[in-house]
């Protein structure tokens, strides 16, 4: 099988109500990204992917695809440079978008070809594995329970719970120096029961969104968001020049690719299109045009897991 590339999107614009990764919701409807966006005068450009052609897999949910003429694919629409949907175009656009529109020229799609689904954090193994969606990208951590559940390709990304501060603020260099300081998180989050940990010390504040705290963080009534870092990044990106990332994650987040549990030939060809576009350079080039706005170095992920 020949995987190559397809063409991609690149509008940015913030949709919210939808939970996060790690539990929760973020953002408000409206919410516009104020910082350079990809494709902008200056900014680093979103590579283009060819279509492959001749593609034939014997998995069912490619073939079922392939009948109906599109794939399916779900996504986040609320998180900055990582998953948006912009309400006055419907375009999609961030780093997880340009992952999933990747894989699927690899399999043959066309963007054209390509239906969007936003599916909430909370029915996301629902969704795969009643084939609401053909593949699911937005900020899905990989660990064993789920896996009960659903199939993973990847890793393409590690992410872990970091810090978002003011860029002028270097009194917070990390988890352990959190003590006294006001950090924000949202309800339920997974990130706001670690940050309560006693360790820390830190004075937690508990919001309903991720937007709202950012607020806070500008406004000054808070000292630092916690939340996984890609996250994060998207809001540093949002608010080009004002925020930053303190870059030490203290937890560890691997981002995949959920599909069918039992569809291993699509998970390998997704795993194949990974290795390849991490080897190539195109990788970097979608990380460098979306969450690399944040002003966060480009690292590579870690290493595909086949099993």
């Amino acid at each position: 099988m020949k995987l190559r590339k397809s063409a991609a999107v690149a509008a940015i614009a913030v949709l919210a109500l939808t939970a996060t990764a790690c539990g929760g919701k973020e953002g408000s409807a409206g919410d516009k990204p104020s910082g350079t966006k990809p494709g902008a005068s200056g900014a680093p450009e979103l590579p283009k992917y060819t279509v492959a052609t001749g593609v034939d897999l014997d998995s069912p949910t490619f073939k079922a695809a392939k009948k109906r003429g599109k794939l399916i694919i779900g996504a986040k629409a609320d998180q900055p440079y990582l998953g948006f949907e912009d309400q006055s175009t419907k375009e999609r656009s961030g780093f997880d978008i340009e992952i999933a529109t990747m894989i699927a020229a690899d399999l043959g799609f066309s963007k054209d070809q390509i239906e969007w689904k936003t599916v909430d954090s909370g029915i996301r193994e629902t969704a795969i594995s009643k084939g609401q969606v053909d593949y699911f990208v937005g900020t899905y951590t990989i660990n064993d329970e789920r896996k009960k559940q659903v199939g993973f390709a990847g890793p393409y990304y590690k992410a872990g719970a970091d810090l978002l501060v003011r860029k002028d603020d270097t009194s917070i260099t990390g988890k352990d120096a959190v003590k006294g300081k006001k950090v924000c998180s949202i309800v339920g989050s997974t990130p706001l029961q670690e940050i309560k940990k006693p360790e820390y010390g830190a004075n937690v504040v508990e919001l309903a969104k991720y937007s709202d705290c950012v607020q806070q963080l500008l406004t000054k009534q808070v000292d630092a968001v916690t939340t996984d870092d890609s996250i994060l990044k998207g809001y540093a990106a949002q608010n080009n020049g004002k925020l930053r990332v303190v870059g030490k994650p203290f937890t560890e987040e691997p981002y995949g690719v959920g599909l069918n549990k039992d569809d291993k030939v699509l998970r390998d060809a997704i795993d194949d299109s990974l290795e390849k576009h991490v080897q190539d350079g195109t990788y970097q080039k979608i990380y460098e045009a979306t969450l690399g706005l944040s002003g966060s170095k480009y690292t590579a992920p870690p290493a595909v897991e086949r099993y």
